[in-house]
């Protein structure tokens, strides 16, 4: 079932649920070793299987699926260096293509770390949820409205078959980042009152010049290989990277929707092909008129500041200025404790609740804080307010999921603030 498919079906989401045999969550002996398979063998996914590796401490990689062969190569020379014992990928688990997942899945592996582009990532995960598999999803859940709702009736699907999901959303298990928010959610600065958050760095993908093109390279593979520059692969900047504010702009306030955004944004340095903003601003509105900004740009020479400031009734919590985050007013505070590596404890959250028989769905906060990009970036494309009921209706879809490698595909062009339309 592709998302469009999935999108016409009436009761989707009952209909998927009722055709598939729930699996209770089974304790995992300690004796057994779990298997790990790893779809996306690029730079993130290789420290996601580390992580993983470095968390388990009876796991194995078994299985590897990229669109590039060489990928996968690289990838398995990295992580032998450090787990000589633990990664043995022999040559039919190394799976190659746009389909290379399900052969995965299909392959006998427990655990599945999702780590391609992020416009693959509903389809993935719902084939792992399918499959019974335990997943661990790197940030964000889909690019695309079509896309958000068939991840989040994976995630709806996964909370009855008792399967772990642990999103990439890795601020969430800061120990500094959890205490700071815990603070914040208990009263320590009042009520919120506002938000700003800032994610202003450098260029991360540079679209390489269209000379760099092979003849005999697809639209498909051209835009995969160059996926960042590309929204229905990436999602843009905003929805990619800057997600991670947005997401500590949803914690802040309860993990509810907003109520609307308004958003500006634009491309600022030219570049041959692609068809990503480099630099965005949104302001969301929820209940009460509380307004939270969030302002993200990927242009060099440029101040770079990656900073969030909670303001309260009572006092205002800062993240991102001055090393550890700190809170100024009636509650002063600063965080003390030992600040671990939160890539490290996310995977450690996973494999402990499937070793102790537990279960773990970060799902419908993932699902919001990916929408809620995804909300600020259509504010911004189209220049129009937007509101969270519209987002729920949107019908779109950025590319088809039947492309194949060497297919044509010409994606959506540059958006034009005030001539791209919204999608009903």
């Amino acid at each position: 079932m592709t998302r469009r498919d999935f999108s016409r079906t009436t009761g989707s989401a009952a209909v998927i649920t009722a055709a598939t045999t729930l699996r209770a969550q089974q304790k995992a002996d300690s004796q057994e070793t779990l298997r790990i398979g790893l779809v996306g063998c690029g730079g993130r996914g290789t420290g996601a299987a580390a992580q993983a590796l470095g968390a388990e401490y009876n796991g194995k990689l078994v299985a590897m699926a990229d669109v590039d062969a060489g990928q996968i190569e690289r990838s398995i020379s990295s992580l032998a260096q450090k787990f000589p014992d633990r990664v043995d990928v022999k040559p039919d688990k190394q799976f190659i293509g746009l389909d290379a997942y399900q052969k995965l899945i299909d392959c006998g592996v427990d655990v599945v770390l999702l780590a391609s582009p992020p416009g693959f990532r509903p389809m993935h995960l719902m084939a792992a949820v399918d499959a019974g598999k335990h997943i661990f999803a790197e940030k964000p859940m889909a690019v695309d409205t079509i896309g958000y709702h068939l991840a989040m009736a994976a995630v709806n699907k996964a909370k009855e078959k008792k399967i772990n999901i642990v999103a990439g959303f890795c601020w969430r298990y800061s120990p500094s980042r959890t205490e700071a928010f815990s603070r914040v959610l208990g009263g320590d600065i009042g009520k919120v009152t506002s938000v700003y958050a800032t994610y202003h760095t450098g260029p991360v993908k540079p679209m390489p010049p269209a000379s760099a093109r092979t003849p005999e390279m697809s639209d498909v593979e051209w835009q995969v290989r160059n996926w960042y520059n590309f929204s229905w692969l990436s999602g843009d900047s905003l929805v990619e990277q800057a997600v991670h504010s947005v997401d500590k702009i949803c914690w802040a306030m309860g993990d509810k929707p907003p109520q609307s955004c308004i958003g500006t944004g634009g491309r600022q340095i030219p570049a041959e092909g692609g068809n990503i903003f480099d630099h965005f601003h949104a302001a969301y509105e929820w209940e009460n008129g509380l307004i939270c900004n969030m302002a993200s740009r990927q242009i060099k020479g440029c101040q770079g500041n990656n900073q969030d400031i909670i303001r309260g009734e009572k006092g205002v919590l800062v993240i991102g200025k001055g090393g550890a985050p700190f809170i100024d007013g009636e509650k002063r505070w600063r965080f003390r404790g030992e600040e671990k590596n939160m890539y490290d404890i996310e995977h450690e959250a996973l494999f402990n609740a499937i070793r102790k028989g537990e279960v773990i769905n970060d799902g419908d906060r993932m699902m919001l804080s990916t929408l809620v990009g995804i909300m600020g970036r259509e504010a911004a494309y189209t220049g129009q307010l937007i509101t969270w009921q519209q987002m729920l209706d949107c019908k779109q879809d950025l590319a088809p999921d039947t492309l194949k490698w060497g297919d044509s595909f010409e994606p959506t062009p540059m958006p034009l603030p005030g001539v791209t339309k919204f999608v009903l």
